[in-house]
């Protein structure tokens, strides 16, 4: 925890492991009701991210940074560039355990503006020598994800004839809705954002309004928004045979994810479905791969969803369950093993 000595806001890094390599994960601008929140949201965060680099056999530990805003307005100008090289400092101070990405509240422009206080930062423009924005990529891990769910649900990848509510119309959501419309799928969407309508009309998709999206009838709920979504509260609403999706921490605790089974609801976790964005942005910046092989990457998380559900069904156990244990394994095995699984685990 810092406070920067420019901006005066209070700036948390959390680093959950570097045991893989050193840690990656997003820097989060937002507002918080108190500093304890943003901690622990910052804590929560960067394990998520451990699993999502280790389920996506990346020589990477996970990490969040967070800057608690005092109100929902975001700093813009000089005050924006001011918190921007805070961070910076923050991020040089830890030698390049950290790697720091976009996230909510911040861009591939500003990974530029704290690329001029430290080289660990990934995701900058194309023109600035980076990897760009994600959220293509991203979206294309959701779509190998959902090929894998339709699978596992209704014996077929196939999108053609199955209907997926998509929950939030932004720069991932969006992608993923243009890539289920090309692919065949009906869509019903929805966004917080009413001017998404447009994309709605263009994709020839029903909208819902927010309030009503948890009880959309679909075949897949495709949560593309911020987390939290699943709770004790709102899994009895759901009229879905899954759910997967790029939002993070859908569940707000562990016990959903028995609530979703006890339903017969199938859940992907989201740290496999959402690692698409991390896949790309690392192999172009710091593997020098091939566009090639980062695609061959991208589809291998269906090849990651099929083993997890596989030890799922084996163990008797949920999906989530699942997916804790395969992280347990690689970390252990630490980064001289190949990150490969076996459908046993």
């Amino acid at each position: 925890m810092v406070r920067g000595r420019r901006s005066g806001l209070p700036i948390c890094v959390a680093i959950h492991s570097t045991v893989l390599g050193p840690a990656a994960g997003g820097c989060r601008i937002a507002h918080y009701a108190d500093p304890g929140a943003a901690v622990a949201d910052a804590l929560r965060l960067s394990e998520a991210m451990t699993g999502k680099n280790a389920l996506a056999g990346l020589e990477h530990g996970g990490a969040k940074a967070v800057v608690a805003l005092p109100t929902a307005a975001r700093p813009a100008g000089a005050e924006r560039t001011a918190l921007l090289h805070d961070l910076g400092d923050a991020i040089e101070s830890l030698g390049g355990r950290y790697i720091a990405g976009p996230d909510v509240g911040s861009s591939p422009a500003d990974m530029s503006v704290i690329g001029g206080r430290t080289r660990h930062v990934c995701c900058r423009p194309v023109e600035d020598g980076g990897s760009g924005d994600s959220s293509l990529h991203t979206a294309r891990g959701t779509l190998a994800a959902l090929g894998a769910v339709a699978e596992e649900a209704f014996g077929s990848p196939r999108f053609a004839g199955r209907t997926f509510g998509v929950i939030g119309l932004g720069a991932v959501g969006g992608h993923v809705a243009r890539l289920l419309h090309r692919a065949g799928a009906r869509l019903v969407v929805t966004d917080v954002d009413p001017g998404r309508r447009g994309l709605a009309e263009e994709l020839g998709a029903a909208w819902v309004e927010p309030d009503d999206a948890l009880a959309m009838e679909v075949d897949v709920l495709v949560p593309a928004a911020l987390g939290g979504l699943l709770t004790a509260r709102t899994v009895p609403r759901l009229r879905c045979a899954a759910v997967a999706g790029p939002a993070n921490n859908q569940l707000d605790e562990p016990d959903t994810a028995r609530l979703l089974a006890a339903r017969g609801i199938l859940w992907a976790p989201d740290v496999v479905v959402s690692a698409g964005g991390v896949i790309h942005a690392t192999g172009i910046e710091l593997r020098r791969e091939s566009e090639e092989r980062l695609t061959a990457r991208i589809e291998d998380i269906a090849a990651t969803l099929h083993r997890i559900f596989h030890l799922a069904r084996t163990r008797g156990t949920t999906p989530a369950a699942a997916a804790g244990h395969l992280v347990g394994e690689l970390v252990r095995r630490g980064p001289s093993t190949p990150h490969t699984m076996t459908q046993e685990g």
